[in-house]
This record gives C-alpha cells, structure tokens and sequence, in this order.
C-alpha cells in the first residue's frame, strides 16, 4: 500500500488547487537539497483531510542497506506510523498532499528553509530564508540532531564514532543516528520534568557500556542545556569502566566518571535522571525501581529480553486462536510486561510513555519507556485494580516491579 492510499479518498469533494510555479519550484528545491546533500527534512502540516486525529507528516532522509529513502512519519494524537519510500516515489507522494490535504510545507535545508502555504482558494505563496536553528519540540527530527549533537566533540573521535575531522564512520552510522534520537527523547524529557529551572542536574546511567550515550548526556546537560552536570556511568565490566574513565579524564569531564557496578547491587542513590537501556528481563524493573525510590525526575529505560512474565501466562481461551503462535505469545509477553511497568509507574506519580526508540532497521531492541514525574493527584488504588484484572485475566501471579515496590 502506498503513502497516499489511506488519505486519497473522493477527490470529488476535495477544492483542489491548480499547479503552481511556487509550488513546482518548492518541489525542485526539495529535489536539488537530496542531489546537493543538504536536505534536512520536510514537514507537512495545516492537515484538511478526513483523518480527525492526524496532525502532521515529518519527512527525513534514511539509509537502508546502502540506498537512500525518504521515511515518512506521520504524527497522530496518540500514535505514530513510519513508512520508508524510495526518492521518485516519495517526490510524487509530496506533490500529490501538498494542496490537497495539507496546506503547510516546509523545506529544510542546511543552506536555506523554504516555507509553502496554500490559501482557501488555491493559490500558493513560497517564502524562503536562511537557515535558523530550531526548538526541540518541533518534530524536526535531523535538525534536532545537529542542533544537539556536534559531531566535532572530541569525546565522539575518542570513542570511534567520527575521524579526527568529525566525519562519522559508515560502521558507526547507526551507532550515531541511535544517540541522536535518545538525545531528543531526553531533550523532550528534562524541559517537561521542569529539571531546567535549577542550576544543577544529576544524572546514573545503567549497563553503560562503552560510554557513548553517557558521554553524550553529559555533553547535553553541561554544554546545551548549560547546567551543572554530575553525570556517573554504571558498568559491570571493568576494562570498560576503565576505558571511559581514561577518555574523561583526558577531556577534563570533572563531574563525569564512570564506576564498577550493577543495577542489581548498586547503592541506593539520588539522580533527577535514572537511564537504564537494554537492561535484560528483570534488570528493567530494578532499574524502574530505584528511579521511583530515588525520586527521579525522568527515568528512561530500554527493555529487553522478557522472560518473567511469559512462563506465567495462562492464554485465555478467548484468544488462544491468536496465541497458540510462539512468535505471537511471545509479542503479548513483551505487551504485558512492560504495559503493567508503565502503569506502576502512573500508580507512584509518573506521566509513563512507551514508544519506539530507534528504527527496527538499527535495532531490534527498540523500545523506550520513559517515566516523567509530576505533583498531581494520582488514585493509586483504581489503577493497581487495573493491574490485578490484567494479571487475573493471564493467569500471572508476579510481576517484579510490582513485588520491588511492594518490598517483596
């Protein structure tokens, strides 16, 4: 099915307006930007179509297997749906919304932005100016990741993403685009959490690895978000430990170290921030669980490899059609889990988000939950009765985030 199957309806009732050299040479602009390597995105708005709940369209450049492809994500209220087309393909479906069903576009471009509007009445005016930085809330996926992100940070050539002249790798290009996409995720994190409104912010980062999206933390709240960062990475594995301790001290990081430890053993701590990404099966609820002990902020956590719950599962015969497939209890496990973890999180005074992190093409472990924490009245005892009738209805005895904060 292609991108406009599910807008093009009857075009009968549709006003639709007649071609336009403005609108031909905005078109052309987007054509040379993706020639000349300095296209950033488009953004489709001002949506007139029958689709109550879609807001807008983000459009960005991808990579996938060595070709280039215009991924489209459209942005409804309470859901968002990707779709990867090739350039051709993409140019048509662009010409095709602009005017009929969205009467915004806007060009971006590392050179100049272009603006297309489209009147009532048909007629479309283009206005261009020169490139400007904008805020993090705008949806502007690649020009959020330059703005925050600079590849000529030296911690980025340590680490072996970029060469010494701030070219990233081919071998690291996903590594690159994933902490570009956390950066955002934690950019619209902190400025909801109201953390930006004080001078200083903490921040543990579990299951660190090679340090890359703690040294990137780091950069973020010290450098863009000018705060006084004290940031610590948690690591099982020394040689790592000591090999991101190594690149910090040689950057002179003051207040960015990296310790020996795990989320199982670690000492109860105070972070307004908590990461914990690709904590495997129950890490992910000893991670959620010293956040919300800790009173962090925000907590981010990267689930992976489910494995409590599924034994659990007492498939209801009601679905038993649809479950009998491995591949799909195993799906309705990872459901359960982490939609039973974002609901604990509500019960104890989070805002709870689950999405996806990053593209299945860069991981499979794509995941996100974000918890923010909030002052409003939360009736604790209404959602955990949601929890037991979900749990009841699988037949689930434990869930360990629930037994953590029950003190079990």
């Amino acid at each position: 099915m292609s991108l406009n199957d599910d807008l093009l309806m009857s075009t009968e009732e549709q006003n639709l307006p007649i071609v336009s050299k403005q609108k031909n040479d905005f078109l052309a602009n987007i054509r040379v930007s993706l020639e000349q390597d300095s296209f950033i995105a488009v953004v489709l708005s001002k949506y007139t179509g029958s689709e109550d709940d879609l807001l807008r369209i983000n459009i960005r450049s991808v990579n996938i297997k060595d070709l280039q492809y215009l991924s489209f994500v459209k942005q409804y209220k309470n859901r968002v749906i990707t779709e990867n087309h090739g350039i051709e393909e993409a140019l048509d479906s662009i010409d095709t919304l602009i005017g009929k069903f969205f009467n915004s576009a806007h060009l971006l471009t590392s050179i100049k932005d272009y603006h297309l509007d489209c009147s009532k009445k048909g007629s479309f005016r283009l206005s261009s100016g020169r490139h400007a930085c904008v805020t993090a809330n705008t949806g502007e996926h690649d020009r959020q990741k330059k703005r925050l992100i600079d590849k000529s940070q030296p911690y980025l050539f340590e680490l072996g993403i970029t060469d010494a002249k701030g070219n990233v790798y081919p071998s690291m290009s996903d590594k690159w685009k994933q902490i570009n996409k956390f950066i955002e995720f934690l950019d619209h994190a902190v400025n909801k959490s109201g953390l930006l409104s004080g001078n200083t912010i903490t921040a543990t980062d579990f299951g660190c690895g090679k340090g890359y999206l703690t040294f990137a933390v780091y950069d973020y709240l010290q450098n863009i978000c000018k705060l006084k960062a004290n940031v610590v990475g948690v690591e099982l594995k020394e040689h790592l430990v000591n090999f991101c301790n190594d690149i910090s001290n040689k950057l002179k990081c003051n207040s960015l170290s990296f310790q020996k430890g795990e989320v199982e053993t670690y000492k109860p701590l105070q972070a307004d921030v908590l990461i914990a990404l690709h904590a495997c099966d129950t890490a992910t609820d000893l991670a959620l669980h010293m956040g919300i002990k800790a009173g962090s902020r925000v907590i981010m956590c990267a689930p992976c490899c489910h494995k409590q719950i599924r034994p659990q599962i007492v498939i209801p015969d009601i679905l038993r059609p649809l479950l009998r497939f491995g591949s799909y209890l195993a799906q309705e496990s990872d459901m359960i889990t982490d939609g039973l973890r974002t609901l604990l999180l509500e019960a104890h005074g989070y805002s709870a988000d689950l999405f996806e992190f990053i593209s299945l093409e860069h991981t499979g472990k794509n995941k996100m939950i974000v918890g923010i924490k909030h002052n409003k009245a939360v009736d604790k005892d209404k959602i955990l009765k949601k929890i037991a009738v979900i749990k009841e209805f699988y037949g689930i005895k434990e869930h360990k985030l629930e037994s953590l904060l029950m003190g079990k």
